[in-house]
């Protein structure tokens, strides 16, 4: 069975964030979701999202990276929304495991304002096609804007990116299509009533 790591931070945008993880288990994937942030200190799983809507994490980034640092997930997903985009990019600690992941050849994921304000903090983006939230390419180290894209989602090698929360459910699709296969790909598409 394949796993997918979420992470969460105070301000996530909700529908990027939960779209994958829903359609990922749908598929049958272990998705495992993170809190890397939290501003309710009695709980630190509890992560609020921009709306307003929080969300019970499975767990917290240090216990995460207690069992994931040596044997890495098969995924790596970081949604956006500006003010979560902001917060996950202020982690080393998420960084590094990003890094670590896409050195490994490991599926790394990221939407709305987290491909510009997250990963293009790293290495990552380097000689990739990507995208983002409009007018956030800017956030990305000048080096990579070379290969930034208005498209709607860019899928590169082991790098997958989308634009905003419109694009959630191909982001999400495109996702299970690549970590799973085809039969359960259409399976996932079919159960959801996909045009």
């Amino acid at each position: 069975m394949k796993t997918a790591a979420i992470f969460f931070a105070d301000g996530f945008e909700e529908i990027e964030a939960l779209t994958p993880v829903d359609y990922l288990r749908r598929a049958g994937v272990n998705v495992i979701t993170v809190a890397v942030t939290s501003s309710q200190a009695e709980n630190p799983c509890i992560v609020m999202g921009s709306h307003k809507v929080p969300i019970i994490t499975d767990t917290t980034m240090k216990e995460y990276l207690s069992k994931f640092s040596q044997n890495l997930p098969d995924c790596v997903i970081c949604p956006g929304g500006s003010l979560g985009a902001q917060n996950l990019a202020a982690s080393d600690d998420l960084h590094k495991h990003l890094e670590k992941c896409h050195a490994n050849e490991k599926l790394v994921a990221a939407i709305c304002a987290s491909p510009a304000v997250v990963l293009g903090k790293t290495n990552i983006l380097k000689d990739k096609k990507w995208t983002c939230y409009p007018d956030m390419e800017g956030e990305a180290k000048e080096d990579y804007l070379s290969g930034y894209s208005d498209k709607t989602f860019i899928t590169d090698g082991n790098l997958v990116t989308s634009r905003g929360a419109g694009a959630a459910e191909e982001f999400a699709m495109e996702l299970v299509r690549i970590l799973t296969d085809e039969a359960t790909a259409k399976k996932v598409h079919d159960g959801t009533l996909q045009r």
